[in-house]
Order: structure tokens, then C-alpha cells, then sequence
């Protein structure tokens, strides 16, 4: 392997520990040099280990958390049409509980030289994990890019939609029906579109109603999971703290948001408005129509698209987020708050409303 190593070191013109460095795949070697190392490989004829074999030119990769959640396999749709476009072929890998972790799906794309990568909601977007697994991959030469949840320590293109614009749009629509007791439903506190929902969140409650913003995270804001039932659960909790109004991090949320309300013989919106966020597939057709906030998928799925082959082509973009503004959709699922609920007060677990406390 020494002999190896220094045969490879003089015709590429380094040293054999850069030559080292470029087989193990260890960042801190120039691009160009990297480029040499490999070259010379293929010059006297040795294989090239299998995460630095050359990206295959028609596969790139798209890794999404799970696909019941109606949302990701829109954003696949968008991506997969515009990847075929432009001549390439998506290969979808998704998560599943129990099943392949994210770090295994990247190893099965990379060793089956795909030409880069699209993550999305993956482990950037959780502020407690190891984000050096993504540094790995760039010094593999593999180009990608993060969707949902920027991260600092991150160098690469991130796509992200404007989750504090979508809770300001999400309490200012609430607010002008007359609520004021507004709750929201969201994910764990970890992720980074979670932190920045409760940022905007509590900044349009303060400006709207002087709340600070302590008391508004202690008060109206509920953690749970991103699926029917967590939304179920959160919506029930902020019911018992008098919210005439739930704004949910997800349709799925808000659809069980709206489970939670009938759960007490109340009605949506007569008695409780429900704000979704995504806009998925068959929202509109729901009992009732739910009223949402729009996640831009075609311009986000596109900019992923077209910001990977910057990558692959050799030009990358900085170090930077493209940031998407959302839409309120306005449906049936609100309406003007109840007469006489405007200052809040516990919902009741009967068909009837209690005496809103004075």
C-alpha cells in the first residue's frame, strides 16, 4: 500500500499524505488537487474506491422523511418532472420508521454514483443533530442541496419557505374575524422550521395584542407530532386554555385539529377556526374546506432542481438560503369568532360552550 501510495503521490505531484486524504475521503484538500489525485489514479490504472468512482451522469437522488404526509410526494412529483426535463432520472429514497436511516440511504445513492443529492426535512433541519455527516459527503465530491431547515454550519444551498411570513399571514387573518385567544399546533421545539413558525407566531401576537412572547409560548403554543393524531392532541390542549382559533404546522395537523373540535360537540368554524400550512392535495375537498397556508412547492421543487446541476456543472451557489413566500388560501374551515368568545375562556368537553369568565 506504501508503494501504491507513493506512485500515486509522484505522478499526481502531492504528497502522500494528501494522497491519503483524498482516498479516505477527508476534507481539506483543493478541489483541483482532489481532481489530480484521482486522475492519476485512473493513470496507472487503479480502481477508485467506490465513493469516489465518478457520478454517474443520469441518477440523482431525492430523500424525503416519509410519504403520508401528502406533501412530500408533491415536492417529488415537482422535482422528478424537472429533473426529467433535463435529462436526468430521480431516484426516490424514502425514510420509514424502523426502516433505513437517512445516513444509509445517502451510502446506497453515493455507491450507486448518483450525480447529487436533494435531502429534504432531513437532519439539517434538527438542531441537535451531527451536521459534520454532510461535510463527508461534500468532501466525497458529491454535489447536493437541503430543503427545509437551514443550518450555519452547513456549506450548501438550502431552499426553505418563509415560515415566519406564514404565522404572520396565518394571526393577521385570525385577527381582522375577531380572535384573539389563538393558539398554535406544531412539531418538536428541535427543528429548525418549528423554531422559526414560533418566532413569527409570537412576534404577530405581540404586535397584535401586546402579549409578550413568553407568555404567549407558555399559553398558546402546543408541541406534538406531525400527524392527524398529534394535531388531535395539541388542538384539545389549546382548547382547554379558551383558543377560539388553532393554526397548525401541517394540513394533517389541522385535520385532526378539526377532529379535536368535534370531539366536543363543537362545529369548525362556527365554534373554532382551523388554519392549516401546506396547501396538500384534496385539502380543498375536505368537511369543511380548509383554510391554509400555501408551502410554494413548484417554485421550491424547481429551485432545488435547478440549483443541484449549478452544482454538478462545476459553478455551485454560496454558502445561502433562497427563501419562498407563502399564500393564505381562504376556505370554510374560518370565520368571525363566536359572539361572546372574543376574550377566551376553557372550551367545555360537552355539545354546549361554557360561560366565557368575566
Amino acid at each position: 500500500m506504501t508503494a501504491r501510495l507513493a506512485d500515486i503521490a509522484a505522478q499526481a505531484g502531492v504528497s502522500e499524505a494528501t494522497v491519503s486524504r483524498v482516498l479516505n475521503g477527508k476534507p481539506g484538500v483543493a478541489a483541483a488537487t482532489r481532481q489530480s489525485v484521482l486522475a492519476a489514479l485512473d493513470v496507472l490504472g487503479y480502481d477508485r474506491p467506490v465513493r469516489l468512482r465518478r457520478r454517474s451522469a443520469g441518477l440523482v437522488g431525492l430523500i424525503t422523511p416519509e410519504l403520508e404526509n401528502p406533501i412530500f410526494p408533491a415536492l417529488a412529483q415537482v422535482v422528478g418532472q424537472a429533473l426529467t426535463r433535463q435529462g436526468y432520472t430521480p431516484v426516490l429514497a424514502t425514510q420509514t420508521p424502523g426502516g433505513s436511516t437517512e445516513d444509509e440511504l445517502t451510502e446506497m445513492l453515493v455507491d450507486r454514483g448518483v450525480a447529487g443529492i436533494i435531502f429534504v426535512s432531513g437532519l439539517h433541519a434538527d438542531t441537535t443533530a451531527d451536521t459534520s455527516r454532510y461535510e463527508r459527503l461534500r468532501a466525497q465530491g458529491v454535489p447536493f442541496v437541503l430543503v427545509d431547515g437551514f443550518s450555519p454550519a452547513v456549506r450548501a444551498p438550502f431552499i426553505s419557505p418563509d415560515d415566519r411570513a406564514a404565522m404572520r399571514l396565518a394571526v393577521t387573518h385570525l385577527s381582522s374575524l375577531g380572535h384573539t385567544r389563538i393558539g398554535l399546533a406544531l412539531g418538536p421545539r428541535r427543528f429548525v422550521p418549528v423554531q422559526r413558525k414560533m418566532e413569527g407566531f409570537t412576534r404577530t401576537m405581540r404586535e397584535r395584542f401586546a402579549l409578550a412572547p413568553d407568555a404567549v409560548e407558555a399559553d398558546l403554543v402546543e408541541h406534538s407530532l406531525y400527524t392527524l393524531e398529534g394535531g388531535q392532541a395539541a388542538a384539545s390542549a389549546l382548547l382547554d386554555r379558551g383558543c377560539t382559533a388553532v393554526v397548525c404546522a401541517s394540513d394533517m395537523m389541522a385535520l385532526g385539529a378539526v377532529r379535536a373540535v368535534r370531539d366536543r360537540g363543537l362545529q369548525v368554524p362556527d365554534d373554532v377556526s382551523v388554519v392549516g400550512f401546506d396547501d396538500s392535495v384534496l385539502i380543498a375537498f375536505t368537511d369543511p374546506p380548509l383554510t391554509t397556508i400555501r408551502k410554494p412547492v413548484p417554485a421550491m421543487g424547481q429551485a432545488a432542481v435547478r440549483t443541484l446541476l449549478e452544482e454538478i456543472a462545476g459553478t455551485p451557489a454560496p454558502h445561502s438560503e433562497f427563501v419562498f413566500l407563502p399564500e393564505l388560501v381562504v376556505r370554510g374551515s374560518t370565520a368571525m369568532c363566536p359572539p361572546g368568545r372574543v376574550r377566551g375562556g376553557p372550551w367545555g368537553t360537552g355539545p354546549k360552550r361554557l360561560v366565557p369568565e368575566v
